[in-house]
């Protein structure tokens, strides 16, 4: 899988979400390799978009095309201010993957040292399920200087910030504690997904 992170300052929340399913339901169909996209405006005006693709190529495919060039231009007229693209060809999952039906999402940008690690306790979930049911899965999404992208979706909003409360066990917080050292969290209360 391919994850691009668009992110930018936004007042215009309600018409990005408009645009994003015109998109899909007009576009989006034609776009090989697209999986779909989770998006939303944190109380701050952060918008963030994760867009999921098969592949980087196919991913570079859909940039090219004409289609894509246009909603571009139309989305970046309803940012205030510049937007940021990052792309990411590693890419691991922990428990589902995305989910459509989250109620909540939180986007957590920050860097690791130590990459494989951060994969590794992504994938070695251990008893994470029964402990956080609120999780519904996520993606960890990882640039070659060691950037990361970490989405979680949640039930509800309420559930994870009980869930928040929970310690984690010893190794999962060391790591944790490791890359959430200096991270910024993005909370999106009202997600909206593209998925196809």
């Amino acid at each position: 899988m391919f994850i691009q992170v668009i992110h930018g300052k936004t007042s215009h929340g309600d018409e990005l979400q408009s645009l994003a399913e015109t998109w899909r339901d007009e576009s989006g169909v034609d776009a090989v390799g697209y999986l779909g996209g989770t998006y939303g405006v944190t109380g701050d005006g952060d918008f963030l978009g994760i867009v999921r693709f098969t592949s980087h190529d196919d991913a570079m495919a859909n940039s090219a095309r004409p289609e894509t060039g246009a909603f571009a231009e139309k989305m970046s007229a309803l940012m205030d201010g510049p937007v940021e693209f990052h792309d990411c060809d590693d890419v691991t999952t922990l428990l589902d993957g995305g989910s459509d039906d989250a109620g909540f999402v939180q986007v957590i940008s920050g860097h690791t040292d130590d990459p494989e690690r951060a994969k590794g306790m992504a994938t070695d979930t251990g008893d994470l399920r029964a402990m956080r049911p609120e999780i519904l899965g996520g993606t960890l999404a990882l640039k070659p200087d060691g950037s990361f992208f970490q989405t979680v979706y949640f039930t509800d909003e309420d559930s994870a910030r009980k869930g928040e409360a929970i310690e984690p066990p010893a190794e999962m917080r060391e790591v944790l504690e490791s890359m959430m050292s200096g991270a910024t969290f993005y909370d999106l209360s009202n997600p909206w997904f593209t998925s196809r």
